[in-house]
């Protein structure tokens, strides 16, 4: 007699201690881990008994189905997706019932909204006793979502958020724009002073202190990080996402920005046109830096530089050889760049939130001045760009990763160049000249990621194959 318990490709699973009496899962013996739907994860209780508390929304298309949940945490650990995403989720160890039969699992929470299973379930939850059939769905039986209707149902608004603005210069236009714009939408907003935060490293309960007090879970992070704080603040903006929060931008995305080697590296690689760079260590290098980048009139532009500080116009090589050996005298690190004349001083500014261009200006420098960094005295006007300009600047956001970014770029004779990629753009010009409400639409890009809301239509993105995954895989 076969006494093997029998799974298809797909089945409905319970679990009572959860309070979920029906969830679809796929049955996936090439992911190691199973993974459950949560969004709002929140640890609390003794850090010797840690517990875990989430939403989950168990029926696909009715986010306005909430069940709370919550249960003893086991572990948090470094979970690989079918993309090759790594993740850190909280691991739970529950009953899951499937037909008649009730066994303990682990589950890793992570947000599967996008997914059109809200579980996965991977081989290491599935018994030596028990088969998997490829070609069979739900060999145990078929639930129903009419399991929930007597659940309480939340309305498909948006609640508040508690969001977190990392910055040393609360009262500046960008800091108090987004501040405003975040509580206009009933949002609560707190500027953290970057330098003030303490961190507490512990795998169960990391946490942020602020002038010795614990800082709360956030929902969101905005980081306004200064130059002079990258890396502390890098520091910090990984600390907060480990405690849960979303971030806007992440800390690798504006490390790899604010390193303008690195980011030049990531630009060439993936193909994305700028001004001809040259950068090399040695004194006995100058005269190949200068001919590399076509001789000068060439631009020497210190990698600390920010708001065209930093960077100079060297006119002739003599004069470029002088300011090479300068800073090479003060042992700093500098790259050497074209020089793009037809430019004529002037550049464009594209500010990307989501994926998208939404506002745009042209700054010119003063008369005799090639910089024009509004900084330095230039001024903005309202500017068109084209479709090979906004494809530019939206590739080398995606390159760079990040989310929220002012790229600026060059009109040269060739197409456009992109110049500089910047994590923290200022908000004040491109809002004044576009009289567009940026700050508004960042934090609606926000409200978009930080939480499930009820959408007319999901656009799923075309699948990519992709190399399989040590620990997980998404379905």
């Amino acid at each position: 007699m076969d006494k093997t318990f029998q799974l298809g490709w797909e089945e409905w699973a319970a679990f009572p201690k959860l309070g979920l009496p029906a969830v679809r899962a796929k049955v996936d013996t090439g992911a190691r881990t199973s993974a459950l739907h949560a969004v709002s994860v929140e640890p609390f209780g003794p850090l010797d008994k840690p517990q875990v508390r989430f939403i989950m929304h168990p029926v696909p298309d009715k986010p306005e189905i909430e069940v709370v949940c919550s249960a003893p945490a086991v572990d948090r650990r470094e979970v690989t997706s079918s993309n090759g995403e790594r993740e850190l989720r909280w691991v739970i160890e529950t009953p899951m019932k499937i037909g008649d039969r009730t066994w303990p699992v682990e589950l890793t929470l992570t947000n599967r909204e996008s997914m059109t299973y809200r579980m996965l379930l991977g081989r290491q939850a599935i018994g030596e006793d028990m088969t998997v059939s490829p070609g069979q769905s739900c060999a145990q039986g078929v639930l129903d979502y009419e399991l929930y209707k007597d659940f309480p149902r939340r309305r498909p608004v948006k609640r508040p958020l508690r969001v977190a603005i990392l910055t040393r210069e609360p009262g500046n236009y960008s800091s108090q724009r987004l501040k405003d714009a975040a509580e206009t939408r009933g949002h609560v907003v707190e500027m953290i002073n970057t330098a003030r935060c303490t961190l507490a490293l512990d795998a169960a309960d990391p946490r942020v202190f602020y002038d010795g007090k614990p800082l709360p879970a956030y929902d969101a992070i905005i980081p306004r990080i200064g130059a002079s704080m990258t890396g502390y603040g890098m520091a910090v903006l990984r600390q907060f996402t480990m405690m849960g929060a979303y971030c806007l931008n992440s800390a690798e995305a504006i490390g790899a920005s604010r390193d303008k080697l690195y980011a030049h590296q990531v630009l060439a690689r993936e193909g994305i046109a700028m001004p001809v760079t040259a950068f090399a260590h040695s004194p006995k290098d100058t005269n190949n830096l200068i001919a590399h980048v076509g001789g000068a009139p060439l631009v020497v532009k210190l990698l600390q530089s920010t708001q065209g500080r930093g960077v100079v116009l060297a006119e002739t090589k003599k004069a470029a050889e002088s300011v090479i050996d300068a800073f090479r005298g003060l042992e700093a690190n500098f790259i050497v760049q074209e020089f793009v004349k037809e430019a004529g001083g002037a550049d464009i500014r594209c500010f990307i939130v989501g994926g998208k261009v939404v506002a745009t200006m042209m700054r010119q420098g003063e008369a005799g001045e090639f910089r024009s960094n509004l900084h330095r005295g230039g001024s903005a006007t309202k500017v068109r760009v084209s479709r090979d300009e906004r494809t530019a600047a939206l590739r080398a956001a995606k390159a760079l990763g990040l989310s929220v970014a002012g790229v600026d770029l060059l009109r040269s004779s060739v197409g456009p160049k992109i110049l500089e990629v910047n994590s923290s753009p200022g908000l004040e010009g491109v809002e004044r000249t576009s009289g567009k409400d940026v700050a508004g639409m960042i934090v609606e890009y926000i409200e978009d990621h930080v939480r499930p809301v009820a959408r007319k239509t999901v656009r799923r993105k075309k699948a990519v194959a992709a190399k399989p995954a040590p620990q997980s895989s998404e379905t």
